[in-house]
């Protein structure tokens, strides 16, 4: 049968309504421009903190979003789904209007409009941006009954690409005197962070580009600055001007929310990075096993500020023994890395558990240990080890361990 008689007989089909076969099905609905999830997925959506679907994130001030962890698999989180925390709203910006500005202590102040930033050689980066206040919830006294997307949401791995910051402090020459470069956006708050030139230099870059597609708006569109492996607040969004300095600006935020208060009463400046961490995505808070006992995969995320994960072990006794899980390759440097373990579960109550350590040795504390070190009302960076109770009945909650 030819293609032409093939054709003619489907017509025949629709045009005169006969009852089609069984390996024919009815024509779909048609395609769109822009490809959204299927409307089975709407669940899969990022909440704001407050956890209350009925009450929208603020559209001005300290807005959050944060990623449902939990639902997605892999290691890359889509453009849609990458959390966000503003401070004083999203800009609407022209790119054709907008520029990047770098001048302080350069031999040959700049400026850059986007056309000419494209000119450039990009560079590709598959890391991880977490927001500093991540899990600062069970920094707390008293655990709270959260789901997973409430605890750990403020963190998101993409694959970024941009132009290393250091071409562009390298055209622009820079003197011998400068060791900061103070980085401010385009927003509403003029938000500035201080970043040492050393760092800028070995590790920034000036994102256009996310997971494939352009900055979104509450990306930093048109650029940010990123920062690998740092808490987010320092990958400045909607970049438009770099100063170099021979001190830090000491801004309102580098001085308040993001200074570390510590046990001993000492102020901890400019920490930076991201300590290393895990969490059990499946089974989470929230969750329920469908079955009273049978056998289950416990998968979860790993990463570190410092480098790669060298090792995730899991508990399911509450700490007592710990097992070695698999680690699913890529293992990149300062991105998400996923590990899962096979687990039967024999229906009676568990605590799980994950610990991860990393290329350096770094092991991610308990919750004792990490409190010991901060004072008692510091929450920032907070990175003790996950405890998820499977009760009785299969649901799954937070609590300490």
């Amino acid at each position: 049968m030819t293609r032409m008689t093939i054709a003619f007989a489907l017509s025949l089909f629709v045009s005169v309504g006969a009852a089609m076969p069984g390996w024919m099905t009815a024509l779909g609905a048609p395609d769109v421009a822009y490809g959204n999830p299927s409307p089975h997925e709407s669940g899969v959506r990022r909440i704001p903190p407050a956890i209350d679907e009925n009450q929208p994130a603020q559209t001005a001030g300290m807005t959050v979003w944060q990623t449902p962890l939990a639902q997605l698999q892999g290691i890359i989180t889509p453009n849609g789904l990458h959390y966000g925390v503003h401070h004083n709203g999203i800009p609407e910006i022209d790119p054709g209007k907008h520029r990047l500005m770098i001048h302080g202590l350069v031999k040959q102040p700049l400026k850059f409009d986007l056309e000419r930033l494209l000119r450039y050689p990009l560079a590709t980066r598959i890391q991880f941006l977490e927001c500093a206040g991540n899990t600062a919830v069970n920094a707390a006294p008293m655990a709270m009954d959260h789901s997973c997307q409430d605890l750990y949401g403020q963190a998101s791995c993409s694959e970024w690409v941009g132009v290393p910051l250091s071409w562009l402090l390298n055209e622009a020459g820079v003197k011998d005197n400068a060791t900061w470069v103070i980085a401010e956006g385009a927003d509403g708050g003029s938000h500035v962070r201080s970043v040492p030139l050393s760092a800028a230099m070995k590790d920034g870059m000036v994102a256009l580009y996310q997971n494939g597609e352009r900055l979104r708006p509450s990306q930093g569109y048109p650029m940010r600055l990123f920062m690998p492996g740092w808490e987010g607040n320092v990958s400045v969004k909607w970049l438009h001007r770099l100063e170099l300095t021979d001190a830090p600006a000491y801004s309102k935020d580098e001085s308040g929310l993001y200074t570390q208060v510590m046990a001993n009463g000492q102020i901890q400046r400019f920490a930076f990075t991201m300590e290393v961490k895990s969490v059990i995505t499946r089974p989470s808070g929230k969750m329920a096993l469908p079955e009273t006992k049978g056998f289950y995969e416990i998968s979860g995320l790993a990463w570190s500020g410092d480098g790669r994960i060298a090792k995730v072990e899991v508990s399911a006794d509450g700490g007592k023994s710990w097992a070695a899980a698999q680690l699913h390759g890529p293992v990149l440097e300062r991105a998400f890395t996923r590990f899962t373990i096979p687990w039967f579960w024999n229906g009676e109550k568990r605590i799980l558990l994950s610990r991860a350590t990393d290329e350096k040795g770094r092991v991610q504390p308990t919750r004792d240990q990490w409190k010991k070190r901060y004072a008692a009302h510091s929450f920032n960076h907070y990175n003790a080890i996950q405890a998820w109770k499977v009760n009785r009945n299969g649901r799954v909650e937070n609590v300490y361990a």
